[in-house]
C-alpha cells in the first residue's frame, strides 16, 4: 500500500446511502399507493467503514478503510465518494469480482429516528482472511463495525469474528468493536449473540454498541417487553443508570476492558473494568502507566451537546470516531467521552453521515467554549454532575 501508515484501521461493513430530503415530520411514509413529495437526494457512503473512517479522517487521524465491494455501479460510486476525501482512502478497499455492492435507502424525517431499506451485498462475504497482515503494519488501533450485517461474521457461532479480533489483538493493536441491530426476522436476528459476544469480547478493548443493540443481544426478553409496552419504538426512555450498569457489567464480564453504550440524543455511557491488568494490555492506544488509574473502575455518562438536528444518519459512528480520536491522542476518559458526544453532535447538524464533522480543533473549541449539554437528570437518580468535566458519575 503506497499511502502513509495509518494510525487506525477501520474494517467491516460499507454501503452506498441514498438519503432523500424529507420536508415534514411523517412516520407513515411507506404507505401503499401514497405519493410523498421529497427533495433532492444526498448520495453518500454509509456503514461503519465509511462513517467512522471518514469521521476519523476529517478529525485529522490517519485512517485506512477496509470494506468489501463489488465491481458494479454501486461499488464504483462508493470508490468515487471515498476518493473525493483523498485517494489514499480507497487503497485498503477489497474488491469482489461479480459481487453486488451493499446499499441503503435511508428514510430520515425531521425529528423522527431513521428507517433503513438495506441490502447487505458483498458485506456478507467479508471474512477474517480479507484483513491482510500488511494492512495492519504501523497501525495502533483496529476498529471493526457492524458484524450483524455481515453473514460470515455471525455464522457458525461467530468463529470468523472472534478469530479476526484475536489475530489483530495479538499484533498489539487496541481493538474496538461496534454493532448494528439486525432485522429480528433475519438469520442475523435469530443468531445467538450472547454466545457470539462471549467468544469475541475477550479480544476487544473497547466495545461500543447502542442501547437497543446490546439490549436486543443480551436481554432479548426485556427488549421485546419494552417494545410491546412502547408504541413509539423508542426504547431510550428505559435506559436508566441501573439498567445501563447491569448491561455494562455483563459486557465487562465477557472480557472487554471498556463497555460503552451509545444513548442517541441522551449521550454516551461508559463503564470500565476494575482489573488493572486488563487495562494494561489494551494495546497501543490504551492508557499508559501514568493514566491507568484514571481509567480503572470508572462509570460515567456524558450528555449530548445541544444542536439543531438536520439528520441522525451516522451519529453513533461519528460518536465512536470522537472517542477513538481521544484515545489515539492519549486523553483522559472524561475528555474521551466529551469528545465523543461533541463529534456526534456535529454530525447531526447535517443530513448525511460525515459532512458535519469539522477538524478536531474545532470540535474541542466548541466544547471548551462552554457548549450547552442536554439535561439527563431523570435518567441518573443518585448520580453527580461534574460541571467542569462535563460528565455524570456515581
Amino acid at each position: 500500500m503506497s499511502g502513509p501508515a495509518a494510525e487506525v484501521v477501520v474494517a467491516g461493513h460499507i454501503c452506498l446511502d441514498l438519503i432523500p430530503a424529507l420536508h415534514a415530520k411523517d412516520s407513515s411514509i411507506l404507505v401503499p399507493g401514497k405519493l410523498v413529495d421529497v427533495g433532492p437526494a444526498v448520495i453518500s457512503t454509509g456503514g461503519a467503514v465509511s462513517n467512522t473512517g471518514l469521521a476519523l479522517h476529517r478529525l485529522g487521524v490517519a485512517a485506512r478503510l477496509m470494506g468489501k465491494i463489488g465491481n458494479d455501479w454501486f461499488g464504483k460510486a462508493i470508490l468515487e465518494v471515498l476518493s473525493g476525501y483523498g485517494s489514499v482512502l480507497t487503497e485498503g478497499m477489497i474488491r469482489s469480482e461479480g459481487g453486488h455492492s451493499s446499499y441503503s435507502i435511508v428514510i430520515s424525517p425531521p425529528g423522527v429516528d431513521r428507517t433503513f431499506l438495506h441490502c447487505t451485498g458483498t458485506n456478507d462475504t467479508f471474512e477474517a482472511a480479507d484483513v491482510r497482515a500488511e494492512a495492519l503494519q504501523g497501525a495502533r488501533m483496529f476498529h471493526f463495525g457492524y458484524p450483524p450485517l455481515m453473514r460470515s461474521m455471525y455464522s457458525n457461532g461467530g468463529g470468523q469474528l472472534a478469530g479476526l479480533l484475536s489475530r489483530v489483538k495479538a499484533e498489539g493493536l487496541t481493538v474496538s468493536l461496534d454493532m448494528a441491530k439486525p432485522d429480528p426476522d433475519s438469520d442475523a436476528g435469530k443468531a445467538d449473540w450472547q454466545a457470539i459476544l462471549a467468544l469475541a469480547l475477550p479480544h476487544v478493548d473497547v466495545f461500543l454498541p447502542s442501547f437497543e443493540e446490546i439490549l436486543y443481544m443480551l436481554r432479548r426478553d426485556t427488549y421485546e417487553q419494552f417494545e410491546s409496552d412502547n408504541s413509539t419504538g423508542d426504547l431510550l426512555g428505559y435506559a436508566d443508570g441501573g439498567l445501563l450498569s447491569s448491561l455494562a457489567d455483563e459486557m465487562l464480564g465477557m472480557g472487554t476492558a471498556v463497555a460503552a453504550i451509545k444513548l442517541g440524543e441522551h449521550g454516551l455511557y461508559v463503564k470500565t473494568t476494575g482489573d488493572a491488568g486488563r487495562l494494561a494490555v489494551m494495546g497501543r492506544c490504551g492508557p499508559d502507566t501514568d493514566s491507568l488509574m484514571d481509567w480503572l473502575g470508572r462509570e460515567l455518562l456524558a450528555p449530548c451537546y445541544a444542536v439543531k438536528a438536520a439528520g441522525t444518519t451516522g451519529a453513533g459512528d461519528c460518536t465512536i470516531a470522537g472517542f477513538l480520536t481521544a484515545m489515539v491522542k492519549g486523553l483522559s476518559l472524561e475528555e474521551a467521552l466529551r469528545s465523543a458526544v461533541g463529534v456526534g453532535a456535529c454530525n447531526v447538524e447535517q443530513p448525511d453521515a460525515t459532512s458535519g464533522i469539522p477538524p478536531w480543533e474545532a470540535v474541542r473549541g466548541r466544547i471548551e467554549a462552554g457548549w450547552e449539554q442536554r439535561d439527563v437528570t431523570l435518567m441518573l437518580p443518585g448520580w453527580h454532575y461534574d460541571a467542569p468535566k462535563g460528565v455524570w458519575s456515581k
